[in-house]
């Protein structure tokens, strides 16, 4: 959206008086909605052809926001999600996961495995400001009765502990690893229904979760945290048959049509390069490489993450209902994005199939199947954007993500101000008219809030173009650092053990297709020098050579 200066600051008078009134009546609720593992072209407003009206309705009422960014796997986003800061910082500098895996990580500062008691909790922050506090879904911020939901703040949760679970209620007989899994309401354990289906279930528990606080007085802070489209790839019957034949293309063609559709709405210019696709080898073929019978299988693989995407869709419209019926969407702002990008993982690596496990054709999607849907399909995930989860690829870390502010602050259009998930805490903070609370909370050291408030830009302010001029991170040795819009990308190759540097310039290849590091080498040395700076700062601990 571009605004002329002097409009653009009479619009951004106008919303702060907005705010200020806001905070002189009643406080806004806030609502944030953080989906599993979506990749950026997935949601019809991003250029997908999965059918997801609600969310489509909310990035047309509200803000599509082209350049948010999170950390690139799950814990790590949510640490820096619920503190306000580096992942480094907040307890995850690696996922518990790989701790076992990753001896010199063992016992260092940042590197515990949970949320640290170092690091400020957003739910504590929001109910001492007078917030009821709510939590539903993926927790993955420690699994010690200390460490849940229930002890950093919030009021109302019903969690998952672990990473990753069946979406259906998990299997006692025989059970596979994903089957073992805990979920605990405010802290104790609980028994699931028969008919548990993790996003319908979420949905139910947090709607009674704010009926309970109608009439409470107070403002509601609520956090879903869904598992969908998380692997395994599991849906409802009744969503499974509905995207049947729509992936018999193939990879290539469902990419191809979302980009199109992307350059049509208006969130990249005509003459974008796509990210390349990784050549095709035996283990990782392309779809013309494929025989009759594998084809009919990778397309199911997709029509079931589909299936899981829709009826994520249908749940957020459940929860939009609810506060519309109950009056309480004006006063609402509304944030949805995904924890990292689309996840081309291979699980069984880790997650060994269990006796019962059936991923025959017939069966995916349904109880005992546990499947991923490969790299292929996360590079259709990924849109024009380069790679996928766990790298520092645009592909690894922009996320789709959609505003909706409070009434009488709302507009509508693209942002496209480059901001990260640890600006989260900041931004909701301010709407909330609370105060930064520095480094300390009830007499205890804590890491300050470093996340910048994303307000100004949600609201139009002409000079919040540079909030995030500077951006860095780390996970498992994959590293970036964006100087505005010059990203440094580096990474170790798996076979020769060495790092890999490339040079991008975002302004005009988002598609990182043309490394610029062996034509500006000076540039290269000056953001890999930067990102030491910030390693140093944040207590990143390197790989031994």
């Amino acid at each position: 959206m571009t605004v002329k200066p002097l409009v653009g600051a009479m619009f951004a008078l106008a919303m702060a008086g907005s705010l200020n009134a806001q905070a002189a009546t009643e406080k806004p609720n806030i609502l944030l909605i953080l989906a599993d593992d979506l990749g950026y072209s997935d949601l019809g407003s991003f250029g997908g052809e999965i059918e997801t009206p609600s969310l489509d309705r909310l990035a047309d009422e509200g803000l599509k926001l082209t350049n948010m960014y999170a950390a690139a796997s799950c814990s790590p986003t949510r640490s820096m999600l619920m503190s306000g800061t580096d992942n480094h910082l907040a307890g995850l500098g690696t996922m518990a996961e790989a701790l076992p895996h990753e001896p010199f990580h063992q016992g260092k500062p940042g590197y515990e495995g949970y949320l640290n008691d170092k690091a400020h909790s957003l739910a504590e922050l929001l109910q001492d400001a007078g917030y009821s506090t709510n939590m539903v879904g993926k927790w993955h911020l420690g699994m010690g009765a200390d460490q849940g939901p229930d002890a950093r703040g919030f009021e109302r949760s019903f969690a998952l502990f672990e990473g990753g679970a069946v979406h259906f209620k998990p299997n006692t007989v025989n059970p596979s690893k994903l089957d073992k899994v805990t979920y605990r309401e405010n802290g104790e354990a609980v028994e699931l229904p028969d008919d548990f289906y993790s996003s319908d279930f979420y949905t139910d528990k947090l709607i009674d979760y704010l009926k309970a606080n109608e009439g409470s007085g107070k403002p509601f802070f609520a956090y879903a945290a869904y598992t969908s489209p998380h692997w395994p790839l599991q849906a409802p019957d009744a969503y499974l048959d509905k995207y049947k034949g729509v992936y018999d293309g193939g990879y290539a063609e469902v990419r191809d049509a979302r980009i199109e559709r992307m350059k049509e709405l208006g969130l990249y210019p005509e003459d974008m390069q796509p990210a390349n696709r990784i050549p095709d080898n035996p283990k990782l073929p392309q779809w013309e490489q494929l025989d009759e019978e594998q084809r009919q299988y990778q397309a199911r693989l997709m029509e079931v993450y589909a299936a899981m995407v829709d009826n994520l869709d249908d749940n957020v419209g459940r929860v939009i209902d609810y506060l519309k019926e109950s009056g309480q969407y004006d006063n609402t702002m509304i944030l949805f994005m995904s924890d990292n990008g689309a996840s081309g993982d291979n699980h069984t690596r880790f997650y060994p199939h269990g006796p019962d496990t059936d991923n025959s054709l017939d069966n995916l999607g349904r109880v005992n199947s546990q499947v991923d849907y490969g790299i292929r399909w996360a590079e259709v995930s990924s849109g024009p954007l380069n790679k996928f989860k766990i790298t520092s690829f645009e592909g690894g870390i922009s996320v789709p993500a959609i505003v909706r502010l409070p009434e009488g602050m709302s507009r509508t259009g693209l942002v496209n101000t480059r901001m990260r998930v640890d600006d989260l805490s900041p931004t909701f903070l301010e709407l909330s008219g609370t105060p930064l609370p520095g480094d300390s909370y009830k007499g205890q050291a804590k890491h300050p809030i470093t996340g910048q408030s994303m307000l100004p830009a949600l609201l139009g302010e002409t000079n919040a173009a540079g909030a995030k001029s500077e951006m860095a991170g780390e996970l498992f040795g994959n590293l970036y650092y964006h100087e505005g819009d010059l990203k440094l990308v580096g990474y170790r190759d798996r076979r020769t053990k060495e790092m890999n540097w490339e040079l991008y310039d975002l302004s005009v290849d988002r598609g990182e297709t043309n490394d610029l590091s062996d034509s500006q080498p000076e540039t290269l040395e000056r953001l890999k020098k930067a990102w030491m700076e910030y390693a140093d700062r944040v207590g990143v601990v390197r790989r031994p050579e």
